[in-house]
């Protein structure tokens, strides 16, 4: 069977081209480690469940929150990269809090009762470590005004700088890609704060592959992250290498939401 492999969580156009390396590289060290089907190159622009609950996947990349909630047991992680963007500590990562450039606001408490917009209701960086950091603020369980689906990071920037909203939660390393590749795009915002940091969006693989399986795919991407081609293709990806963390990391993502709930805030609003 031919296999499936994407990694869709920074698949900006102008990076296309690293990863494309990064793949190429992964991929011939996993055919050496026997697998059939390896995919000559990524999948983009298809729809993340679609791709996630496909049987042919080989290997992807997932936000955390996915992991510990909708793919629970459907996805496993193998390998989490270490990213060196602003906001991030080895295999950790943060979202910063963007505000309109005219914004007053010096801290948390004075994004009471303005217009929020998030990237997705799913998304950690965009909502779930957004609610934890306001939900000790809030009040009857809300804290915004309005709270505004945008359909990705990039576009609720641009929701911001057009100031059609007040605030927005943006994963760290988007940020970063974004302030190298589109500048124009952060013009009319500015950084507020980052939230508490936790597990790096994971390299995944279907929950059923066995442990042989997913050492075998592991080793690959430790093979192939020594590669001088990669490691150049990774700095254009804001990459620096990769932990290989126990899938238990990923409940402290759940204990952001456990928070939220404990201050009688279970939804963004």
């Amino acid at each position: 069977m031919k296999l499936t492999a994407s990694l869709p969580m920074y698949d900006f156009p102008e990076v296309r081209g690293a990863l494309a390396v990064l793949w190429t590289e992964i991929a011939r060290r996993l055919e050496r480690a026997g697998f059939e089907g390896v995919p000559p190159a990524l999948v983009h622009d298809r729809g993340l469940h679609v791709l996630w609950s496909d049987p042919s996947l080989l290997l992807s990349q997932c936000c955390g929150y996915d992991l510990v909630n909708r793919f629970a047991g459907r996805l496993r992680p193998v390998a989490t990269p270490r990213y060196s963007a602003p906001g991030c500590r080895g295999s950790d990562y943060a979202s910063v809090i963007l505000v309109a450039d005219r914004s007053c606001a010096t801290e948390i408490e004075h994004l009471r009762d303005l217009a929020c917009v998030v990237n997705g209701l799913e998304s950690h960086s965009g909502a779930n470590a957004l609610r934890a950091l306001v939900a000790p603020l809030s009040r009857e369980g809300r804290f915004f005004r309005t709270v505004r689906v945008s359909g990705s990071h990039a576009e609720s920037i641009a929701v911001l700088a057009r100031g059609e909203a007040d605030v927005t939660s943006v994963d760290c390393v988007t940020y970063a890609l974004l302030g190298r590749h589109r500048p124009a795009s952060l013009i009319g915002t500015r950084p507020l704060c980052y939230t508490p940091r936790a597990p790096g969006l994971p390299y995944v693989t279907r929950a059923e592959a066995g442990e042989e399986r997913v050492s075998r795919l592991q080793a690959s991407l430790r093979e192939a992250f020594e590669a001088v081609e990669v490691k150049a293709a990774c700095a254009q990806l804001f990459i620096e290498g990769l932990d290989f963390l126990a899938p238990s990391e990923y409940r402290r993502i759940a204990e952001f939401e456990r928070l939220a709930v404990e201050h009688r805030y279970p939804r963004l609003r």
